[in-house]
């Protein structure tokens, strides 16, 4: 005979940067918290570039002074047509003193964010960890009961789904996804160089897609490569010495010679977007939630703003005695989420779009609107304020 499954407010399905943040924030409201997700190693190099947004709720969440140390400020943005076609667009410089910021954000690795997080969540009383994966998820009438890979059983009124693209909780949830293949794929890696960087991100758009150096600390960058997969996989096989050669020609030298730092990453490029962000007590974040092309820093920082919805919804849903896997509860959450990731995703798409498209009015019109973007004040400061979160979005 077993005891009952222990029963939690919240549930957490996954512990990326995403689901740790959700887990982090939803115990700090108080709410009984479990965090199903395996304590492993961060599995490669990868940075993020955290937009303001994000790194005032890690603040908040007593996450950033942890880690702050290992990012480098974003404090001016460059976009550089180097298509080579015809009609290009002019150069487009954005400074985050223009809009009375310091930086726009900052590039962190993914390592030092994860170590931060997981530093965190450890401390809070009010979460709890199961080092497990889901093996099973049940949304039932009054809570979710769920089954780990070692056997253990829990339930939750509401699961968070931060499970990732082959999302369980997603699919015990019955939530269709549309999906669709970009034909690109994205090389990352790190480079040191022996120019510095100071603090300038540059973004060159290729034909087959942007090809962006982000700051990081010291005289060193991030790369995100985008293009065809084929291009892609013959970039991935070059040995250190060829591909240092190649991204500084990518480069136009900005940041003089460039040596490939060892680990690097090919992965294939997709927009995704569920029909629905909740059903049947379980809410997405992250790219249970949405996925998005490396264009903009969009993904994680919308993963951030899913959490601290989730998390603000719960709290406010709890203090007043309602059930926080309840429909009306979930349909706040929709409600907050789906504007800001479906105008994201629209945006980001027609960018990508754009810029691949041989049609020339397509071209021109690409080249008009950052013209625009480029040479009129308040256009310029509108863009860049929407960039770093949606101006509507009501704050926590």
């Amino acid at each position: 005979m077993t005891d009952a499954p222990q029963v939690y407010d919240t549930a957490v399905i996954g512990g990326g940067p995403a689901g740790l943040t959700a887990a982090i924030a939803l115990a700090e409201t108080g709410a009984k918290t479990a965090l199903l997700a395996r304590r492993a190693p961060y599995a490669d190099n990868r940075t993020t570039a955290l937009l303001g947004a994000s790194t005032d709720l890690l603040e908040r969440l007593d996450v950033w002074r942890r880690c702050k140390d290992q990012a480098a400020a974003l404090q001016t943005m460059r976009l550089v047509d180097d298509t080579g076609r015809l009609i290009r667009a002019p150069e487009v410089r954005f400074s985050s003193d223009e809009i009375g910021l310091d930086q726009f954000g900052f590039n962190i690795d993914n390592r030092s964010l994860m170590a931060a997080l997981e530093q965190r969540a450890a401390e809070l009383s009010g979460l709890t960890r199961f080092d497990d994966e889901a093996e099973t998820i049940h949304p039932e009438h009054a809570d979710v009961s769920i089954r780990t890979g070692r056997g253990e059983s829990l339930a939750a009124r509401l699961v968070i789904g931060a499970d990732g693209r082959q999302s369980l909780s997603r699919e015990a949830a019955g939530i269709a996804v549309k999906r669709r293949d970009l034909h690109q794929s994205a090389l990352t890696f790190n480079i040191g160089h022996t120019h510095p960087h100071k603090n300038i991100s540059t973004e060159f758009h290729t034909p087959h897609g942007p090809c962006v150096f982000v700051p990081l600390p010291g005289n060193r960058s991030s790369v995100v490569w985008v293009s065809a997969p084929k291009q892609a996989e013959r970039l991935m096989a070059l040995g250190d010495d060829e591909l240092s050669d190649a991204a500084e020609k990518q480069s136009h030298s900005i940041l003089g010679r460039v040596q490939v730092e060892p680990g690097r990453n090919v992965f294939p490029l997709a927009i995704e977007s569920p029909r629905q962000f909740a059903k049947d007590r379980v809410a997405l974040v992250g790219e249970s939630a949405h996925v998005l092309p490396p264009i903009g820093a969009q993904g994680l920082n919308m993963g951030l703003r899913d959490a601290a919805d989730i998390a603000d919804i719960v709290g406010q849903a709890m203090s007043i005695g309602e059930d926080p896997g309840s429909p009306q509860v979930l349909a706040r959450y929709q409600s907050a989420r789906r504007t800001d990731v479906l105008s994201r995703t629209f945006t980001i798409d027609i960018a990508n779009r754009s810029l691949l498209s041989d049609f020339l009015p397509i071209q021109s019109l690409r080249a008009a609107g950052l013209h625009l973007i480029g040479s009129i004040g308040p256009l310029r400061r509108l863009a860049m304020r929407e960039g770093l979160a949606p101006s509507w979005r009501r704050v926590s």
